[in-house]
């Protein structure tokens, strides 16, 4: 990102400069009089926003700029042209307070006439995928209940060890001596399917809608022959 920075910076140089050389790193007694020099200089912390608050992930870079040329009056005014150019640059902010002598001493390099330029690099962060997982609808589980009834043939005679099926649920039992029958936990009698009833080689089937218009516990009849 900051290399990025530094492309940015040589390429506005160059729209100033024209064909001025433009040199990145430590200046030294040849760079700093014979082009431009953009020295990184620091790092620092972000500006504040107009809210008081940083913005994530971003710092600040500082470079020190200096302007050389083949006389002194050629190097100052390149040197103004960068300073005014600078300042017409909204990113760009110029620090024109005199460079420390220390800084100088550090470089090896005699002072001269230079201006600070500081602007913000920023990294965004990674949006975060976010998947839609789309559910099919679930309807509400429905509460499971017995189901009863008792058997009975002609006369309303209880019909002992008669077959009661529920098909869709596999599900079998058989009628006790009083021609009863229970299902301990099944649907809503809406939903179980067809009831059937074997005994005596008769076949009864009755639909959810028979099952479902009945009273609790039901009374089926299954239509034997007399004995």
């Amino acid at each position: 990102m900051i290399d990025e920075v530094d492309q940015r910076l040589k390429s506005w140089v160059g729209r100033i400069a024209g064909n001025a050389p433009v040199y990145l790193g430590v200046p030294d007694r040849e760079t700093v009089e014979h082009g431009v020099c953009l020295y990184l200089l620091e790092l620092g912390p972000a500006p504040l926003s107009r809210g008081g608050r940083r913005t994530p992930l971003q710092i600040s870079v500082c470079y020190l700029v200096t302007a050389g040329a083949d006389s002194p009056e050629r190097a100052h005014r390149l040197l103004g042209e960068l300073v005014f150019a600078a300042l017409e640059e909204a990113e760009f902010e110029v620090d024109l307070t005199p460079v420390p002598s220390a800084i100088w001493a550090g470089l090896r390099v005699p002072p001269r006439p230079g201006f600070r330029l500081r602007l913000a690099v920023r990294r965004d962060r990674p949006q975060s995928v976010v998947h839609h997982v789309r559910f099919p609808s679930v309807a509400p589980l429905a509460v499971a209940e017995a189901l009863l009834g008792c058997v009975v043939g002609p006369g309303g005679k209880p019909i002992a060890g008669a077959l009661v099926e529920l098909p869709a649920l596999s599900l079998a039992t058989r009628t006790d001596d009083q021609g009863c029958f229970r299902f301990p936990r099944v649907p809503p009698v809406a939903s179980v399917g067809r009831l059937e009833v074997r005994a005596r080689g008769e076949l009864l089937a009755l639909g959810p809608e028979v099952l479902a218009a009945g009273p609790q516990p039901l009374l089926i009849r299954l239509p034997l022959k007399e004995d």
